[in-house]
């Protein structure tokens, strides 16, 4: 696969200041791989070979089941299902049915997408954190975002401790937070009028939601990052 198309620069990630920079991050880097292998790229070997091992998870089958090129996602589902029967042929002749609980298992703990979106991220990650070290410019961005979603901000404190100068360590922890907590506090009065809003006495033509009526979408995606 051409590692290429997984390279983003990160000012192109913060610059937007839209939602929570890592999502964006994450959803770039899938865009680009499932319109990758749903394009000419799935006839190259190199990425058959890939899909044929690793599969999908349901998440990427169902944006894949979304383009509008179902035959090639007939075409890789097609060899997956034929390397599967291979391997578990094998494994049950010659291994037993513990060694084919263990290729299943493999199978459906596996994905194609998830597996490059986690090659992308780590090296952009690992930038991210070179840069917030090197350029006040870059921490000022960093600060002007909208939010941080609740895994995302776990996974930067978790990184932080391996990944960037102790002397920042504090600085960023509390930008993290910041980020977190403001939008947190928002979400819950946004979520709490949605709620009132289903009182008798707020019905009406001019009921005003104000900016509760996606609350709930706001939420899930806040607490899951989808």
């Amino acid at each position: 696969m051409r590692e290429s198309i997984l390279t983003i620069p990160v000012t192109d990630i913060f610059e937007p200041k839209c939602g929570c920079p890592i999502c964006r991050l994450r959803d770039m880097l899938e865009s680009r791989t499932v319109d990758y292998i749903m394009g000419a790229a799935m006839m190259e070997p190199d990425v058959r070979i890939e899909t044929n091992k690793l599969g999908f998870c349901h998440v990427h089958f169902e944006q894949m089941r979304a383009c509008k090129n179902r035959l090639s996602l007939a075409l890789m589902l097609q060899t997956h299902l034929q390397h599967l029967q291979e391997e578990l042929s094998k494994k049950s002749l010659f291994h037993g049915q513990s060694a084919k609980r263990k290729t299943v298992s493999a199978v459906n703990e596996s994905c194609f997408v998830c597996s490059k979106i986690e090659w992308g991220m780590s090296r952009i990650m690992r930038t991210l954190f070179e840069m917030y070290e090197q350029q006040e410019e870059f921490r000022k961005l960093f600060d002007e975002q909208q939010m941080l979603c609740l895994p995302h901000y776990e996974l930067l404190l978790e990184m932080m401790g391996t990944s960037l100068d102790k002397k920042l360590h504090k600085r960023f922890s509390q930008a993290c937070g910041e980020l977190m907590k403001k939008y947190l506090d928002e979400l819950e009065k946004d979520v709490s009028h949605f709620c009132k809003m289903y009182d008798y006495r707020n019905t009406g033509a001019n009921a005003d939601w104000g900016n509760s009526k996606d609350s709930v979408e706001r939420a899930i995606k806040f607490l899951t990052t989808r």
